[in-house]
């Protein structure tokens, strides 16, 4: 029995407000302009509390060097 949804295999971009498909390269060049664009502190980052030190760590020293936010959450407190 298979799903209703089919996997994507190729990423969308919204072009005059449709969905299309796009290149990897592409899709990943928008997605960096959209980041570019937007303040630091409107950008927060989620880590798993499950996850380990090493993953964590990772995770906080993207967002603070590459995404330039200090807004980072391990959710530790659950």
């Amino acid at each position: 029995m298979g799903s209703r949804y089919e996997r994507l295999t190729t990423p969308l971009v919204r072009h005059d407000g449709e969905l299309r498909e796009a290149t990897w390269d592409e899709a990943i060049q928008r997605a960096a302009d959209g980041f570019a664009a937007t303040d630091a502190s409107a950008i927060g980052m989620f880590s798993c509390s499950k996850a380990t030190n090493e993953m964590n760590y990772l995770a906080q020293k993207f967002a603070r060097t590459v995404l330039h936010t200090n807004n980072v959450d391990s959710c530790n407190r659950t």
